[in-house]
This record gives structure tokens, sequence and C-alpha cells, in this order.
């Protein structure tokens, strides 16, 4: 592995990136206000997921492809923003329903559903990010050390793991603050409605940044 200085300014620098609020702390907090803390926890659990895919794409080498073929980048950003947008849509299109899941007040089966759709609805998302692709591909090569015992491909495969993990906890951050919001605002019947709104908005304005921002 890494010499002990270059793990040191590994996990300073990650921990650094992790923290500041990015799209994937945004979008887990929008599925929060939309649904519940419930079911921003398992959109955290989806775009944690998501991100073992770019992990084992860096190891293998495959987000060179983005750079080698940058009409390929730009169809996958497209298709990933609209996929954003149309999930901000649909919380504006959502039924009256989706305001109890967040107060708690339906039957028990309800909110599984609505955790169990944010969950793979943010694997999509996330899959379909080459940001994040990007990211492992430009950011992991700084710490692998190519005359360490470990071989290349598994030093990826460990640096991605925690990389990944670090994110995912300050989503959960993200979740959990987003969480205490609803609750107090939970006895309102127009908060919740509006809580529901703005996590539409936010996620259609991840979807148009994200369409909009150049490579």
């Amino acid at each position: 592995m890494p010499s002990t200085e270059l793990l040191i300014a590994f996990f300073a620098t990650t921990a650094i990136f992790a923290y500041i609020p990015g799209p994937a702390m945004l979008y887990a907090a929008a599925q929060t206000m939309a649904r519940g803390r419930w079911s921003g926890l398992t959109a955290a659990l989806g775009i944690h997921l998501g991100g073992y895919v770019h992990v084992v794409a860096a190891a293998a080498g495959l987000s060179v492809l983005f750079h080698a073929v940058p009409t390929l980048y730009v169809a996958v950003k497209l298709a990933g923003a609209l996929y954003l947008i149309w999930l901000g849509i649909s919380l504006f299109r959502a039924r009256a329903q989706d305001d109890a899941v967040i107060s708690g007040s339906v039957a028990s089966g309800t909110v599984p559903k609505s955790a169990r759709r944010a969950f793979f609805e943010s694997i999509t998302v996330e899959v379909l990010n080459p940001k994040t692709a990007i990211f492992f591909m430009a950011f992991l090569p700084q710490f692998i050390d190519a005359s360490a015992a470990f071989p290349v491909w598994l030093q990826f495969l460990v640096l991605g793991t925690i990389v990944n993990l670090m994110f995912s906890s300050a989503d959960v951050v993200c979740v959990v603050l987003a969480g205490a919001l609803i609750t107090r605002l939970r006895r309102s019947s127009h908060a919740q409605h509006l809580m529901r709104r703005a996590g539409g908005v936010v996620l259609v304005g991840l979807g148009v940044h994200v369409a909009l921002q150049k490579s």
C-alpha cells in the first residue's frame, strides 16, 4: 500500500472533497425532503452502491473511455441529467399520499415502497454520472504507489472503497439534517407539500446543472 505520509494526505484530501456540498448531498437531501428520512437514507445507500460501479471501472481503466470517446461521455451525462429532471417533475406530479409518507401517517407498507423506489432511482442516478467516473480516475492515481506490494488494481479498489464510504458518510449527515428539518415541519400539511415541491426543484435544478456543465 502507499506510504503512511501518502495515506494521511489521501484521507485528509478525501474528507475535504466529501464534506464540500455537492450534487450527491443535494440529491440525498432532496429525496429526504420529498419522501422522508427513511427514503433519504435508502437514497444515500443507493448512491453508495452505484459508486462501486465507478470504483471497479477505475480499477479496470474503463473510465479512460470517457476521455477517448467524448461523445460517449456527453451521452451518459445527458442521460443522467434527463433522468434527474424526470425525477424532479415526478415529485411535482406526485399524489397527496407522498405528503402522508413524509408525516408518517400512512400504512406501514407505503414507506418501504417509497424507500425502495428512492433506492433504485439513486443507483441509476449514480451509475449515469460520468463525473464520478472521471473523479475516481483523476483522483485515485495521485495516491497509487506502483512500487507497493499490492498490485495497482487492488490499490484502486481499496482506496476507491474508502473514498466511496467517506462520501456516503457525508450524504448520511445531510439526510439526518434534512430529516430534522422535516420533523419540525411535520405538523403542517402545507409545509409538507412545500418540502416535496422543494425536493422536486432541487432535482430539476441538479439535472439542468449537469446538462449545462462543461466537461
